[in-house]
C-alpha cells in the first residue's frame, strides 16, 4: 500500500454518498472510488447471506482497483459483513465501517444516558449497537427500533410520501420514548436529519457517522503513513451495478461538479 492509492467506498444506494462527501471534505487530497450497488438496494431487508455475498464481490472489485482503504458506508453491511471482510482485506487494505466511529464517540460522552437507535431490519436485528455500547457503557439505557421504510423513502425523495407521516410514526413509537440521544443507524438517514430534529424540537441530540468517519479514516491513514499530501487533484470514480438517470441526478446533491457514473457488472 502507498499514499497515492485511492480510498474505496461502497453502499447499496445514495446513503453511501453522504459518507463519500464527508471523506472528500475531511481528506480533499484523496482520490475516491465509489461503488453503489443500486441493483440490490436497500441492503437492510436482505438476508445476512445476501449481504455477505454482495459485500464480498464489491470489496473484491475495490481491491482490484488497488484501494489502500475501504469504507463500508452502510450500517447493514457494517453489522453483518465487517468481521468477514476484515479477514479478506488483511494486509491488502485498511478497512473501516460506519458503526465503530460512533461507538467510540458514545463511549466518551458522559451526558448520554438514554439512547435510541433507528436503522434497517438487518442492523437492528444484529444488535450490534446495543452490544458494542454495553461493553464499555453499562450505564446507558439503549433502545432500538427497526425503521425499514425509511431508506426506500429517502431513495425516492417523494415529498408526498413524507407528508403521510411515516417518519413521525416511527419516531413516536413507544420503543424509543424518553431518549436524550438518537443514533441514525443508516447512512441514508442524515438526509432527513432536519425532519427528525424538527420532530424532537431539537431537544434530542442526533448522532450519525457523518461527523466522525472522516477523522477516523484520517487518523488511521496517518498512523500507517498512507495519507496523501499532494494537492494535485485526482479524479474520483463512481460505479454502480445498475445505471439509472435518477441515481445520476442524486449524485449532484453531494458532488455538484458533474460525476460520470459507470455501470459495472460484478455479480
Amino acid at each position: 500500500m502507498n499514499s497515492e492509492q485511492p480510498i474505496g467506498i461502497f453502499d447499496s444506494g445514495i446513503g453511501g454518498l453522504t459518507i463519500a462527501a464527508a471523506i472528500n471534505e475531511t481528506l480533499p487530497n484523496e482520490q475516491i472510488i465509489y461503488f453503489g450497488d443500486t441493483q440490490h438496494l436497500p441492503y437492510g431487508d436482505k438476508s445476512n447471506k445476501k449481504i455477505l455475498f454482495y459485500s464480498d464481490r464489491i470489496v473484491e472489485f475495490l481491491l482490484k482497483k488497488k484501494c489502500k482503504a475501504i469504507i463500508i458506508a452502510c450500517n447493514s453491511a457494517s453489522a453483518i459483513a465487517y468481521d468477514f471482510l476484515e479477514k479478506k482485506t488483511h494486509k491488502k487494505s485498511l478497512l473501516f465501517n460506519v458503526i465503530n466511529p460512533l461507538i467510540k464517540y458514545i463511549e466518551k460522552d458522559i451526558n448520554i444516558k438514554n439512547i435510541g437507535i433507528i436503522g434497517t431490519n438487518a442492523t437492528i436485528s444484529s444488535n450490534v449497537y446495543q452490544k458494542s455500547i454495553k461493553l464499555t457503557r453499562k450505564d446507558i439505557n439503549v433502545k432500538s427500533l427497526a425503521t425499514p421504510l425509511l431508506a426506500s423513502l429517502i431513495e425516492e425523495n417523494n415529498q408526498k410520501l413524507y407528508q403521510k407521516g411515516i417518519v413521525e410514526t416511527y419516531l413516536s413509537d413507544n420503543t424509543i420514548k424518553n431518549i436524550d440521544t438518537l443514533v441514525l443507524g443508516c447512512t441514508h438517514y442524515p438526509l432527513i436529519e432536519s425532519i427528525i430534529s424538527k420532530y424532537y424540537n431539537e431537544n434530542v441530540k442526533i448522532l450519525s457517522s457523518l461527523n466522525h468517519i472522516g477523522n477516523e479514516v484520517k487518523q488511521k491513514l496517518q498512523q500507517n503513513k498512507l495519507l496523501r499530501f499532494s494537492q494535485n487533484k485526482l479524479k474520483h470514480n463512481f460505479y454502480v451495478s445498475d445505471y439509472t438517470s435518477h441515481f445520476q441526478q442524486k449524485t449532484k446533491l453531494f458532488f455538484p461538479s458533474s460525476i460520470i457514473l459507470k455501470e459495472e457488472n460484478i455479480f
